[in-house]
């Protein structure tokens, strides 16, 4: 009976896959944009014509990636809607530096790429969870 309820509880690989992913984003995200915003050096330099509220929301964000991936792993069901909201806030700001871009600011490609990746990711993350998720 012990051995029955042990793997009950063992959580399925597309929750462990999903919560690592969001972790190790959050983890990756505040590491490259604190070091862009908070420190003058090679990361700043690299950044090149970095668009500030960009690289600020997603530092933000990156904790609550965190966060996600926690709710995730623990299967609570606030997870889900932590993770539409920041595929609706990561999308938010993928406009906002549109609407930059086209009033002829300053920019680099790579935010771009960026971006898109970020929002593909989490894309990603809230449709496998919708089709997974039991909360």
């Amino acid at each position: 009976m012990k051995l029955h309820t042990q793997l009950q509880n063992q959580r399925p690989f597309s929750i462990w896959l999903i919560s690592s992913i969001a972790v190790l984003f959050g983890m990756v995200t505040i590491k490259a944009g604190g070091a862009v915003l908070f420190f003058d050096g090679p990361a700043r330099e690299a950044a090149g014509n970095y668009v500030q509220f960009v690289v600020g929301a997603n530092f933000i964000m990156g904790f609550f990636y965190i966060l996600a991936g926690i709710g995730i792993w623990l299967q609570k069901p606030c997870s889900l809607r932590i993770v539409a909201f920041l595929t609706s806030a990561i999308l938010t700001v993928y406009a906002a530096l549109g609407i930059h871009i086209l009033m002829g600011r300053l920019y680099e490609m790579e935010t771009v790429y960026v971006m898109a990746f970020r929002s593909l990711v989490w894309i990603s993350i809230y449709i496998s969870l919708r089709k997974i998720s039991k909360f």
